[in-house]
């Protein structure tokens, strides 16, 4: 059976690198086993010891300017669905809500997870854009194994 990818979009920039790793990572290790974790964190153990990342490393080919924009735009287009973590972020991700737009215009299922209320992105295009909204990551996967038909268990 082929594995369903799912575009792990949450803020990067101005967090630390555990900050912006650990919940995908979360994803990646407990999700259901026909959902596999795509994320914009993969291969950039470099950036191991941020703890502020920054917006861009133009000296790190897939952390340049260029970089970011072509893999993070390539992936949400290749995904077969987008799983955006929001919760907590005390500052606007303009790269994420990118991502989302993207989602929303290649057609893909997007599932926001976010607070209830008091959210920095809280706003009515991101809401339309967002048609399943959950406040766990476990309920983003389990909206996701539903999406999908897959068994929740990993």
């Amino acid at each position: 059976m082929t594995k369903h990818l799912i575009y792990l979009a949450g803020p990067i920039t101005g967090t630390t690198y555990f900050g912006c790793t650990d919940w995908r990572e979360f994803f990646i290790q407990n999700a259901p086993r026909d959902l596999a974790g795509v994320s914009p964190m993969r291969w950039k153990q470099y950036l191991l010891e941020e703890t502020q990342v920054q917006d861009q490393y133009e000296e790190m080919v897939l952390s340049s300017q260029r970089g970011i924009f072509a893999r993070d735009s390539w992936d949400t287009r290749r995904c077969d669905a987008l799983l955006v973590n929001m919760l907590g972020a005390d500052r606007v991700s303009i790269g994420t809500v990118m991502e989302i737009a993207w989602g929303h215009a290649f057609n893909k299922p997007i599932v926001l997870v976010m607070e209830k209320e008091n959210n920095i992105h809280e706003h009515s295009m991101l809401r339309e854009a967002c048609p399943f909204r959950v406040e766990t990551l476990q309920e983003g996967m389990d909206v996701l194994a539903a999406l999908f038909n897959v068994n929740k268990s990993h």
